[in-house]
């Protein structure tokens, strides 16, 4: 099913995005939401009056976005964790960590726009990116220490 993104969402599109996603997932999600508009002749008449509109929220997106990389790009966030006596951790850092650490030094990042592809389960620094829009991933330094 074929519909026009109102908001930008990140696995599928910008807004003013024509993209097709299963029936179920704009039945049950992306309508109801008002996330998204059916792909019709009207509502794509609809997008090109609107299309100057939509360019200057995708800048501002943009724009928005690269400030965020610029405050995030080489930050370290230090986390204390606790260590067995082969300095092994009892458990591992997950993004959820790393979102909490960020947010005490006062910015803030949702745990989906960390991308850890598995768990941190030793001490040590890791090069961590956080995307932040689309094409926009600054690295942050996750340094695990013992408590």
């Amino acid at each position: 099913m074929k519909v026009i993104l109102k908001e930008t969402i990140e696995s599928l599109g910008i807004i003013g995005s024509v993209v097709n996603v299963s029936e179920g997932y704009a039945r049950n999600y992306l309508l109801p939401q008002q996330k998204a508009v059916l792909n019709t002749s009207h509502n794509l008449q609809m997008l090109e009056r609107e299309k100057a509109k939509i360019e200057v929220m995708i800048a501002k997106e943009k724009g928005l976005a690269e400030e965020v990389a610029k405050k995030l790009d080489g930050v370290v966030c230090k986390i204390v964790a606790k260590v067995s006596e082969e300095d092994r951790l009892y458990g591992s850092v997950s993004a959820r960590e790393i979102v909490d650490s960020l947010a005490a030094q006062g910015l803030v990042v949702e745990k989906n726009m960390v991308l850890l592809t598995e768990p941190i389960k030793t001490l040590g620094t890791f090069p961590i990116s956080i995307r932040v829009y689309k094409g926009i991933k600054p690295t942050i330094t996750v340094e695990v220490v013992p408590e």
